[in-house]
């Protein structure tokens, strides 16, 4: 009996789909397309992956320490976007303040289209699937109607069983666009927290980097200051 229900249930799956008519197959194709989109998508936005939480840290305390060698760097930037971001800032290190920050927005930029991709194709996914939907039920509807002028009114059960048939298609494409709609809104708004994220941490590291740099600069002028005070006072003008 199991088995007669999972045939009649395979068979009507087939039903459907020869209903809808090869609107059917562009709409199957971007299901898939869009399921694809969807596993990806969640796999490559992952928070840790992005930005490493301790990674900040430990990038200060390695730069603070010694300069970092090219190596390093080029390690640092296959890491993950975050390290990405700190290494091109950190190639510029020895320069101002400014333009350790313009070097990771322009690095930025490059993150972000990384972040955002393929949101594009799952937007149109949701954009166009029911479009198709909606003509695969004008097609069906016009082939209704002709049989209408052919036939007459009178046989409403073969009606309504064509209409049904011209609405399989719709059903399909919302069925596809609904879920594409709810993912593309949920990843775009997690781009967004992490691209804010990714800010706050470049900004942090450049504070902290400049900021002890500033502490040491000072330290030493100080020392300097002390031991040209006490040269003076051992050798008097």
């Amino acid at each position: 009996m199991t088995d007669n229900h999972l045939f009649s249930k395979g068979k009507n799956v087939d039903l459907i789909f020869s209903a809808g008519g090869w609107l059917m197959l562009p709409i199957l194709a971007s299901s898939v397309a869009a399921a694809a989109i969807i596993l990806e998508r969640f796999w490559v936005l992952r928070r840790e992956r992005i930005a490493p939480s301790a990674l900040r840290q430990q990038v200060v305390r390695q730069a603070l320490s010694a300069p970092m060698s090219s190596t390093q760097l080029y390690e640092l930037e296959q890491s993950s976007p975050l390290g990405f971001l700190f290494a091109a800032g950190l190639r510029n290190l020895e320069f101002s303040r400014v333009v350790m920050k313009e070097s990771i927005e322009e690095a930025a930029a490059a993150v972000v289209h990384d972040l955002e991709r393929f949101l594009s194709l799952l937007g149109s996914i949701a954009a166009i699937t029911p479009l198709l939907g909606l003509l695969g039920t004008v097609l069906g509807m016009i082939d209704v109607f002709a049989v209408i002028m052919e036939q007459g009114a009178g046989k409403a059960p073969a009606l309504a069983g064509g209409i049904s048939q011209a609405l399989v298609t719709t059903a399909a494409g919302l069925s596809v666009a609904i879920p594409a709609v709810l993912f593309h809104r949920f990843f775009e708004r997690r781009v967004q927290d992490m691209v804010v994220n990714l800010e706050q941490e470049s900004i942090k590291l450049v504070d902290e980097l400049y900021g002890q740099r500033a502490k040491v600069s000072s330290g030493l002028d100080e020392r300097s200051r002390m031991q040209r005070d006490m040269t003076e006072k051992v050798i008097p003008a």
